[in-house]
């Protein structure tokens, strides 16, 4: 990915060293940077900057065990969808039909605050005090484990899960449906 669709430069390079401190390398894992991990949070936070946005791939099928690889267009999504997804990534933003059940603050403000909070220097820092710093973020550091998680596991469609490293690292053989059947067979009823 040339420039990131929604990090700054910056901000993407504090995302994958911090991801990086929450998954790191190892003997058989490339670690959640090598993975991929700041390309997959950054193609969340800027879902809707594409059309369709990036919420749920296609399918039924990856093309990684038989079948058309159709995982790699992303789906339209209903009224409802993209009213849903826009509050959790965006916020409410004060719009009243973001808000039916309060304000809500989005990930991308989240992220800005919690990204803010590491530092811009967090990417040259020494691991003691990038562990230092992340042991401070408190509800952040959750959040960006659980997006690391994500991103080192998930489909690699979302960005993340480079040359399925994550998968491999955990030796899980991936979506490999429809195993044994040909192109043919998938297709025909």
């Amino acid at each position: 990915m040339a420039r990131p669709p929604f990090l700054t430069p910056r901000e993407h390079a504090v995302v994958a060293a911090a991801c990086d401190r929450l998954i790191p390398p190892e003997e058989n894992s490339p670690g959640a940077a090598a993975a991929g991990a700041a390309d997959y949070i950054d193609g969340l936070l800027g879902a809707f900057l594409v059309d369709p946005p990036r919420v749920w791939a296609g399918g039924p099928f990856s093309g990684r065990g038989g079948g058309e690889a159709s995982f790699h267009r992303f789906l339209p999504l209903s009224p409802l969808e993209e009213l849903a997804w826009r509050t959790r990534i965006e916020g409410s933003r004060g719009r009243p039909e973001r808000e039916w059940n309060g304000p809500v603050v989005g990930l991308q403000e989240r992220y800005r605050e919690g990204l803010a909070a590491l530092g811009d220097d967090f990417a040259g820092m020494a691991a003691e005090e990038q562990d230092r710093r992340l042991d401070g973020a408190g509800d952040f550091a959750r959040l960006l484990y659980q997006h690391a998680c994500e991103a080192t596991y998930g489909a690699p469609e979302y960005g993340g899960n480079r040359d399925l490293a994550g998968w491999r690292a955990i030796d899980f053989p991936g979506d490999v449906l429809p195993r044994g059947w040909t192109d043919a067979e998938v297709r025909d009823p």
